[in-house]
């Protein structure tokens, strides 16, 4: 499991502003490079090639260069918003989180950077001959990317904040945090099944002072504290779950110092809004805004939320598969005790919102009740089960809502489970 810190730094490295200064900060060097690598050349070589027209390429670069910036953020802001008003707000960290967009905005700023430090450079004689030739045969290569740069980022926009292309992002998001979750159930602790039960009533509630959510849960940091204290912890506040000063997060057994109790709500990451890395139901649950929101009047598109279903069904299956476990039962934290992800759950998240808004639209009922049929016949009971009781609760919303008797008979015969009249 990944430790706070290094989730942290991952996340800090996924902003736009960390690459984007990494490449001016090589922007930067490899314009002084001239400089360095100056004595190494042939002073005959420079008059071959000319390399005097450096000045006037790099003056093109920079101008340019910050043109094509300005208008690349503006794009960029303006795919953010259609992300926002066209798919969902909780999906736009995604799309501000896109490589290709990121890698294209710090290619184009750093190039700028580049050409400015070699302007500066230039006119304060810091090249000579040789110089001015290293200078020359790098900008050439600086224009070779900036040229491939420019293809990607074409191709690029036609996709950039549309809704197929959003979804995709955010079914990839919830398929990680998935095959993640399916590899180690409980995060590599132990199973916390039942807590009213499995909780020793000597176990100390451990409270979080503020209110939001568990982005991160640090297992191995919290191995580590009840392994020194010769105690168990159990978690209660798993990642995604909404934390309030009158509810515990954890419940420590054995650990009596206090200092004990604010290292382990240390290992707890709140945030006022939820994160896709270890939360696989927050993923279900935006993909099921998607379908609401493309189910609205206002939008009016059920092919979006079709769409969805056929991702929903994607990411079930993958949970489904039994994964390869390296360790026993995939346990790496025996002190620490987990709740599982719940597949009744994932079904509510997935199915609920489609079922309740598209109840009218008889194409969304049928794709949704094939949906459930192929499900139910994954060889894990569990998915029998719900598939059955959300079969029967759409067919349900679906008998109150649809006008035309044609419509109503036609989704009862694709029902998993027939309602009885």
């Amino acid at each position: 499991m990944e430790s706070r810190w290094i989730w942290k730094l991952s996340r800090i490295a996924r902003r736009i502003w960390f690459r984007a200064a990494l490449f001016s900060v090589l922007g930067v060097f490899t314009a002084l490079l001239a400089i360095i690598a100056s004595p190494f050349i042939p002073d005959d070589l420079s008059a071959t090639i000319g390399a005097d027209a450096v000045d006037n390429i790099l003056s093109i670069i920079a101008s340019s260069m910050l043109a094509v910036t300005t208008f690349s953020l503006s794009t960029m802001v303006s795919a953010y918003a259609a992300a926002t008003s066209n798919v969902t707000p909780r999906a736009t960290t995604l799309v501000m989180e896109d490589s290709t967009t990121q890698n294209v905005l710090s290619t184009f700023i750093g190039s700028f950077i580049f050409s400015l430090v070699g302007i500066i450079a230039l006119s304060t004689g810091a090249y000579g001959d040789e110089g001015r030739l290293v200078l020359f045969l790098v900008t050439i290569g600086v224009v070779g990317v900036i040229v491939v740069t420019l293809l990607r980022w074409m191709g690029h926009l036609s996709r950039l904040g549309r809704v197929t292309e959003t979804t995709e992002r955010v079914e990839r998001a919830t398929l990680a945090a998935m095959e993640a979750r399916r590899e180690r159930p409980y995060l590599g602790g132990q199973p916390l099944i039942d807590v009213t039960a499995n909780v020793p009533s000597t176990a100390r509630p451990i409270h979080f002072s503020s209110i939001g959510y568990t982005q991160h849960l640090d297992v191995s940091a919290l191995s580590s504290l009840a392994h020194e204290g010769g105690g168990r912890i159990y978690v209660r506040a798993v990642p995604g779950k909404l934390v309030d000063p009158t509810t515990p997060i954890a419940w420590a057994e054995g650990l009596t110092q206090e200092d004990q109790e604010s290292a382990i709500r240390g290992c707890f990451t709140i945030g006022e809004t939820r994160s896709f890395d270890q939360d696989p139901r927050f993923g279900a649950s935006v993909l099921a805004e998607i379908a609401s929101r493309a189910l609205s009047p206002a939008v009016n598109d059920p092919g979006t939320a079709i769409d969805v279903l056929s991702r929903a069904m994607r990411i079930l299956t993958v949970w489904s598969t039994p994964a390869e476990q390296s360790d026993s039962d995939g346990v790496v934290y025996p002190n620490v005790y987990i709740p599982p992800v719940e597949l009744a759950d994932l079904f509510d998240d997935l199915f609920t919102p489609i079922a309740r808004d598209g109840a009218a639209i008889v194409e969304v009922g049928l794709r949704l009740q094939k949906t459930l049929k192929l499900l139910s016949q994954l060889p894990d009971r569990r998915y029998v089960t719900n598939a059955e009781r959300h079969s029967s609760e759409a067919l349900e919303r679906a008998e109150i809502a649809l006008s035309l008797e044609a419509d109503r008979c036609r989704l009862r015969q694709v029902a998993l489970v027939q309602r009885k009249t």
